[in-house]
């Protein structure tokens, strides 16, 4: 089955920068054929991605990228074939999104305590009523001229273990599988990477339904790993490129990181067996 889906995309909903028209126009120029919008913690670009696809004849699988936490460790998990109208679901995304904004605050007040001058409402304003996160404070830094680039952003301020990194709140895995599973949906570890296999197997046994096998950060022997790893724990494969845009400067991982549409029948298959 020819075809290409890249089920890793991010709009201006959460960290992307394209609207979600366009980037369904743009992802049908790259070649692919279906798509997923994963936005952070919520699902609000849905309809505006729904009626772009049957625009541009590309088959839309409602997503969402949600954080979780293992041994103090970030993990990040992508929701499938999510009921955009499960009140339960919805009401977990908008605590989460509530706990973004915290955050943000909580990060604000130490760049100014570092000497560099935001302020919330900058932020918030950069987000534009998206989830709001530590790539919209890197804008801010930017376009203030605080920061080189938005990348030194990151090595400098907001990184991991940097001056003015905040935690998120955090589920455990088996939280979230379940609230995917909950809103009728699948849960994929999201670019493993260099994940120790330890780790992973906890991952799976958390009730993981797969991996993002194919990444732009993977390199040919981590695919290899991972398809060993799908096949051996009987779970089953995505892959995207993890598509933001703007001044992620990632144009190029668009149409050339993807998943084959047997993933997708695969993935249809075990929630039909699921539901019996």
């Amino acid at each position: 089955m020819p075809g290409k889906a890249d089920l890793h995309l991010h709009t201006n909903h959460s960290d992307g920068f394209y609207p979600p028209a366009e980037l369904v126009k743009k992802a049908k120029d790259a070649g692919l054929d279906i798509v997923s919008i994963t936005d952070h913690d919520n699902q609000n670009g849905m309809e505006e991605a729904r009626e772009a696809g049957l625009k541009f004849g590309m088959e839309i699988i409602p997503g969402v990228e949600i954080s979780s936490d293992i041994h103090n460790k970030e993990l990040h998990l992508l929701g499938y074939f999510i009921e955009p109208e499960n009140e339960e679901f919805k009401r977990y995304l908008g605590f989460f999104r509530e706990e973004r904004i915290k955050r943000a605050d909580r990060i604000v007040k130490k760049l100014c305590n570092l000497g560099l001058s935001i302020s919330l409402k900058e932020v918030m304003d950069k987000a534009n009523n998206s989830a709001v996160g530590r790539p919209h404070i890197a804008q801010v830094l930017h376009e203030k001229g605080l920061v080189s680039s938005f990348y030194d952003a990151f090595n400098k301020y907001l990184g991991n273990d940097c001056p003015a990194y905040e935690k998120k709140v955090h589920i455990s895995p088996q939280s979230a599988c379940k609230i995917i599973s909950d809103a009728g949906g699948l849960s994929f570890i999201a670019h493993p990477g260099n994940m120790p296999e330890s780790l992973l197997l906890e991952v799976i046994e958390a009730g993981v339904d797969g991996i993002e096998v194919f990444h732009p950060s993977h390199n040919p022997q981590h695919i290899r790993f991972y398809k060993g790893i799908v096949n051996e724990y009987f779970l089953l494969e995505s892959g995207g490129s993890d598509f933001h845009g703007g001044k992620r400067e990632d144009e190029s991982n668009l149409g050339r990181c993807y998943a084959p549409l047997a993933s997708v029948e695969a993935m249809k298959t075990r929630l039909q067996k699921k539901k019996k």
